[in-house]
């Protein structure tokens, strides 16, 4: 029996997912730890005319130009201020690299499949395409963002042509 249960164990543990747990004003928000390559801290951008205010413009990290998104601006919460826990997480999107500004980082969570559930649907007028599910953590919840479709398409290009 003890065989068993190690192997049930052994089993949800090759399925559980590791998290990057970040924050977002009161909220806290969660990516696929995969998707991180490095957190640094918020420093001042270049600006790009005319782009949208959630690209707060772009910085050059070690020879790549990398677009810089504002993600509190892009969820539109208030009170969008830049303290000493903001930083930059600095992601892979596709085959492209973004840096997302976040209020700040507190930890990396390992989820099991049993404590991820299904991201509620708000229908057409609120797209929640980008939450693949909320985390559920004794008295902790997060909010799973599946990165990659955090950004529409059309945004998408956006990116591109800022970063080009």
């Amino acid at each position: 029996m003890t065989d068993l249960n190690a192997a049930s164990a052994a089993a949800t543990e090759a399925h559980s997912r590791e998290f990057l747990v970040f924050s977002l004003g009161e909220e806290e928000y969660a990516i696929d730890i995969l998707k991180v390559q490095e957190i640094r801290g918020y420093e001042n951008v270049t600006r790009i005319a005319n782009a949208p205010d959630f690209i707060k413009g772009v910085t050059n990290l070690r020879g790549v130009i990398v677009p810089i998104v504002d993600l509190r601006i892009k969820f539109r919460l208030d009170n969008v201020e830049y303290g000493g826990q903001t930083v930059v997480i600095v992601v892979n999107v596709g085959e492209r690299i973004v840096g997302i500004v976040v209020d700040g980082v507190s930890d990396v969570m390992t989820l099991t499949p049993e404590q991820i559930k299904p991201a509620p649907e708000f229908g057409v007028t609120l797209s929640s395409d980008y939450l693949s599910g909320l985390g559920s953590l004794e008295d902790r919840m997060l909010v799973l963002v599946d990165i990659d479709k955090l950004l529409t398409s059309e945004e998408m290009q956006l990116v591109d042509t800022v970063s080009a």
